[in-house]
């Protein structure tokens, strides 16, 4: 049987967003599989889909900080004993970037990816022999979705969009509903008001609502204690574990409420009620994607600006002033109850 390699590292995001192509190529190759090379952090994912057949970790973000002590571990050495183990049929890079170009031309097959006119990075396009166009002024769902048509040689225009993880996430009935807040992101400027998160804690709770508080660094952990300093009876903060602990936690939720973040996509994956707030980035390329996603996006002159910084305000882009709390809880409501969540 012919084997396939996927590269796609990285981000949380992006990693999310190759969910349904595999789900499209599964059903019109049922018996193909795919080995797959993703970042350690996201090594997680792709096992929830059954289209996985081996996970090839790789280190880049670690091993930039460390190169040194990566090549004396021999932490490259194995990774690249692992992906040179065979040859494979067809080798498909679906990020296009010259990092994910590079990790194709190591490994041994006929690579392909987008071309240079449809690649993030042009240039990733000459370590390919097949190259695939594909509009860039549309959803990243989509645009994988068409590449892997291409790659594969199928038509996906019938199929209904699926992640895939219905079998690997159940839902379960809660005794108390809650919901789950997703405040933390990278970008200074994609983060929500801390003031706008702790009106919305008392706006829930007053409800009756648990409030679930996820965190991933120190400084995210500081705001999720300060939302819970709010109304301490009904705020959790979610202890730091892994990406699949974390998805059956959000898999049981009423609804999400989340910024421009990874996690946020992995709600959408998973289905659950979703409001997204964006303000300097564009959801329409990259926001989250699937059935009960709701998004609201920052009224303002510049936005989306696509900034990592605002040229406006170092502290709080006045781009959220257009999201307040009241207006988010409003929007919840009636997310709540359009899947009968609230009677």
């Amino acid at each position: 049987m012919p084997s396939h390699l996927l590269i796609k590292t990285s981000s949380l995001g992006d990693v999310i967003h190759t969910l349904p192509a595999l789900t499209d190529l599964q059903h019109c190759y049922p018996d193909m599989s795919l080995d797959w090379v993703v970042e350690e952090n996201f090594a997680e994912i792709p096992t929830w889909h059954s289209m996985t057949h081996k996970v090839i970790p790789v280190s880049l973000r670690r091993w930039r900080k460390s190169p040194i002590k990566s090549w004396r571990t021999q932490e490259w050495q194995q990774f690249k004993q692992q992906l040179t183990a065979q040859h494979y049929d067809s080798i498909l890079d679906a990020q296009g970037l010259l990092k994910s170009a590079c990790l194709a031309w190591q490994a041994q097959g006929k690579r392909s990816g987008f071309d240079s006119h449809s690649a993030r990075e042009p240039l990733a396009s000459y370590f390919y022999h097949q190259h695939y166009h594909i509009e860039k002024n549309q959803h990243a769902v989509e645009r994988l979705r068409q590449l892997f048509a291409q790659h594969f040689n199928y038509d996906y225009s019938t199929l209904a969009l699926n992640y895939g993880l219905d079998n690997y996430f159940t839902k379960e009935k809660q005794q108390t509903a809650y919901l789950v807040f997703l405040h933390g992101t990278t970008w200074v400027t994609k983060h929500w008001p801390d003031e706008n998160w702790y009106a919305l804690t008392l706006l829930a709770s007053k409800a009756g609502y648990q409030i679930k508080c996820a965190w991933g660094n120190e400084q995210e952990y500081q705001r999720a204690k300060n939302i819970a300093a709010v109304a301490p009876n009904s705020v959790e903060i979610l202890p730091k574990g892994n990406l699949t602990t974390l998805a059956k936690t959000l898999t049981n939720a009423s609804a999400v409420v989340g910024v421009d973040t990874g996690l946020a996509h992995l709600a959408a994956a998973l289905s659950i009620p979703t409001l997204s707030l964006y303000a300097p980035t564009r959801p329409s390329l990259t926001g989250t994607y699937g059935a009960h996603q709701h998004i609201l996006q920052a009224e303002y002159q510049c936005a989306p600006c696509l900034r990592k910084q605002c040229r406006y305000s170092a502290a709080s882009p006045p781009c959220y002033q257009s999201l307040s709390a009241e207006k988010i809880w409003q929007t919840l409501q009636y997310i709540l109850l359009d899947t009968k969540e609230i009677s």
